[in-house]
């Protein structure tokens, strides 16, 4: 069984087509990255990309794009990315297998590294797509 770096929901594929739609004719979509900050040690970082040139994995899904930075790959492989919208919140949401712990306030969290040699061992394969 293969699978990708990264999936996406219906509503987050929605909220990436409505941002792009927004964000004028040079929007292609959206990069997802992990950068250093908050009280956990890792953020999640959403850029608009609007380079046809930008390296990384290309996520399609209803039409939206996400690229995945090539250095977050290894922290976001089997990651779900989802769009809420709550009473006190709205925003994209990871549901992310290699997150250990998260802060308080929701705001960053702590990666590890996926394991390869167990999804290996399991048969899985990843599907990179430049």
């Amino acid at each position: 069984m293969a699978f990708a770096v990264m999936t996406l929901t219906d509503a987050a594929a929605d909220r990436v087509n409505a941002i792009v739609a927004n964000s004028g004719a040079d929007a292609l979509g959206i990069r997802v990255g992990i950068k250093k900050g908050g009280c956990a040690g890792m953020e999640y970082a959403i850029d608009l990309v609007t380079d046809a040139a930008t390296k990384g994995d290309l996520i399609e899904r209803n039409g939206a794009k996400v690229w995945v930075a090539p250095e977050a790959v290894l922290y976001l492989l089997g990651t779900q990315m989802d769009f809420e919208i709550t009473t006190l919140r709205s925003g994209f949401t990871f549901h992310n297998p290699n997150q250990t712990s998260a802060c308080g306030c929701g705001e960053s969290v702590e990666l590890k590294p996926a394991d390869l040699a167990a999804l290996a061992a399991k048969g899985d394969a990843v599907v990179r797509v430049s």
